[in-house]
């Protein structure tokens, strides 16, 4: 029975450099992430008294690109690995994945493996989405291996002679759930008697792209004031650390209702409410947080990062 591997490839403009790899996500197991292992083939030509190298590079935007004038660059690029990749070293040390076998064996005794490790405090691919009349790249987290033939890996590579292949860091969910979601808040109103409490529970508490969240409500008016509606949300909390106030939320679903309303003094109320965020409903929102996007893929709105 024969074992199929899809393979990513890009090549070099001078054709010279060509880079393989088994995927393009990379998921981050909190415990640990996944190396990014792949193959690179060199032109025999192009092999004389060259060196290439590699990189993992997390590019940050936090800045829109039209507004980069008088020297200004809101890009900053992290180079989270870097290595040799040929002449290969001398001792290698890692044992090469199938995939990494398969492909030296198929394209012959120019190619040749790397594997980068990425630190555990990297961060997931994200991108906050643009408005509509946003031109350039998007601001947000994304990364990509690059090899390019230089003399040290310091040395500003030449575009011909440089690959740059996009890939994603992910996180997956816990495969397990925590404690059910719960909590009350009591409101008290100057000059006036009682109280008013408002218990909410979830259902459940972690959720999927595409869930609907139950938000179980109890409203217990012990106070003398009306309760006129209800109005429950999904907020998305996005901290750009690179500053010192980056942290704001946005709504990403919100429900308003009068049903079982007005709740006079002293009566109480227990509905469930149903919300789910998509980003069908959020299109086109400036600074809504997506889950890191390749090329001509679909994204869904930013997962919680733990």
């Amino acid at each position: 029975m024969g074992v199929n591997f899809k393979v990513f490839k890009k090549c070099s403009p001078n054709g010279k450099i060509t880079v393989y790899l088994g995927k393009r996500d990379f998921i981050d197991h909190i415990t640990g992430i996944e190396p990014i292992d792949g193959v690179i083939l060199l032109d025999s030509e192009y092999l004389k008294e060259r060196k290439v190298f590699g990189q993992v590079v997390c590019s940050f935007r936090y800045g829109r690109e039209e507004d980069e004038v008088m020297g200004l660059n809101f890009q900053k690029d992290l180079y989270l690995a870097s290595e040799q990749v040929y002449p290969p070293p001398e001792k290698r040390h890692e044992n090469l994945t199938k995939l990494q076998e398969r492909l030296i064996k198929k394209l012959g005794p120019n190619a040749f493996p790397f594997t980068f490790v990425l630190p555990a405090n990297a961060p997931a691919s994200v991108t906050l989405q643009p408005g509509q009349d946003d031109l350039g790249d998007p601001c947000g987290v994304q990364y990509y291996v690059k090899m390019f033939a230089g003399e040290s890996d310091t040395d500003r590579s030449h575009k011909r002679s440089s690959v740059n292949l996009g890939i994603r860091k992910i996180q997956f969910a816990p495969s397990k759930q925590g404690r059910q979601p719960c909590t009350v808040v009591r409101k008290d109103f100057l000059l006036s008697p009682g109280e008013l409490e408002l218990e909410v529970t979830l259902d459940k508490q972690l959720y999927h792209h595409g869930e609907k969240i139950a938000v179980n409500i109890c409203i217990r008016n012990n106070s003398n004031k009306v309760v006129k509606k209800i109005k429950a949300m999904v907020q998305q909390g996005v901290d750009v650390v690179l500053f010192q106030n980056g942290q704001y939320r946005s709504a990403v679903a919100s429900l308003e209702t009068q049903e079982g309303c007005p709740i006079q003094p002293g009566s109480s109320l227990q509905k469930v409410m149903y919300l789910t965020p998509t980003l069908e409903s959020n299109k086109d929102r400036r600074g809504i947080a997506l889950d890191g996007q390749l090329k001509h893929q679909d994204t869904n709105l930013a997962s919680s990062t733990l």
